[in-house]
């Protein structure tokens, strides 16, 4: 019998993850395979919410997700790595708790609020993009989960869920698990202009990104517009490329006071920067690209996994239905 405690997580599948998502979630869930029983989604029903009109990439963003996954360090043999869509029971529960959910959660929600604000090239203006924290709620539930590795940017949406637990738990009895959240370090990692790094916002480094690519996108990375000259006093808190140091270099301490004391100029501040992000990316882009050319091994993980989560998720089901006295 396993009695290790059980995490749930997803990415969508709408193209290549990010630095974002490395230490956003990727780096945690890597690290929790040692302690913990772990089921990895591909979350392609949360891609549609958005990329409805063009369901074409979903499928190959998938595979293209699940190689980054086994390259940074997600094992098979340890995690449980599937495809949401082919485990039936999502959509069936993300049904029964729509029904409960309140419309006034979900128009609260921070980052809808933040995404509809921002994000001008899609209409997000649907149902699937406003019920979003509540199919999520679906997955984390599902897997009786207690714990969801989630960058800061989810923790709104991690709230909403247990707030549906505690709903559903009142109606029909103790049958969800309010789940915990496990945050990495440097969850929240700034994009090339200074918001948070999106695919969205189109403002992203990608894991495995190339050396001329990655150059060109630092030297035009967000910096801090009041330090002119290199001996201008410097304002690191909100200037990309520091938010970059504090997530890959130990001694990002002595770079800000270096900053702020105006002995380092920002070109060469983002000189050092690309040698440490060009040292970082090349072993993941060398293993990505073999993993990347055998789909028959790629497919065969999900294929797998898929199985797994299935059985898991029907035997929650046949608790919710029994609650529910269908």
């Amino acid at each position: 019998m396993n009695d290790k405690k059980r995490v749930l997580s997803g990415m969508r599948s709408t193209g290549r993850l990010h630095l974002g998502h490395y230490f956003g979630a990727l780096k945690n869930w890597v690290e929790m395979q040692k302690d913990f029983e772990c089921f990895y989604m591909s979350s392609d029903w949360h891609a549609l919410t958005t990329d409805y009109q063009d369901t074409s990439k979903i499928d190959e963003n998938a595979f293209e997700m699940v190689a980054d996954w086994i390259s940074v360090g997600i094992d098979p043999k340890q995690s449980v790595v599937f495809k949401q869509s082919k485990v039936a029971q999502h959509s069936e529960l993300f049904l029964i708790l729509s029904m409960i959910t309140p419309l006034g959660w979900l128009e609260r929600c921070p980052t809808y609020k933040e995404q509809i604000k921002e994000i001008k090239n899609k209409d997000l203006n649907n149902y699937g993009f406003l019920g979003y924290p509540v199919l999520m709620a679906a997955d984390i539930f599902l897997y009786k989960a207690n714990f969801v590795p989630v960058g800061e940017d989810q923790l709104a949406h991690l709230e909403f869920a247990r707030e549906i637990a505690r709903r559903f738990n009142n109606f029909y009895g103790g049958v969800l698990i309010e789940p915990k959240e496990c945050l990495t370090k440097a969850s929240k990692l700034l994009g090339l202009d200074g918001r948070k790094m999106s695919k969205s916002y189109g403002n992203s480094i990608f894991l495995g990104e190339e050396d001329d690519i990655l150059q060109e996108k630092i030297r035009n990375m967000f910096s801090d517009p009041l330090k002119v000259k290199k001996d201008d006093i410097g304002h690191p808190q909100g200037c990309a490329v520091f938010s970059f140091y504090k997530a890959f270099n130990a001694d990002y301490m002595k770079r800000e006071q270096e900053c702020k004391a105006g002995s380092i100029g920002c070109m060469l501040c983002k000189k050092h920067l690309m040698e440490i992000l060009s040292a970082f990316m090349k072993p993941f882009r060398v293993k990505r690209k073999e993993i990347i050319a055998d789909k028959a091994y790629l497919q065969k993980v999900i294929d797998e996994g898929n199985q797994k989560a299935s059985e898991v998720a029907q035997e929650t089901m046949n608790e919710i239905r029994r609650a529910l006295k269908f």
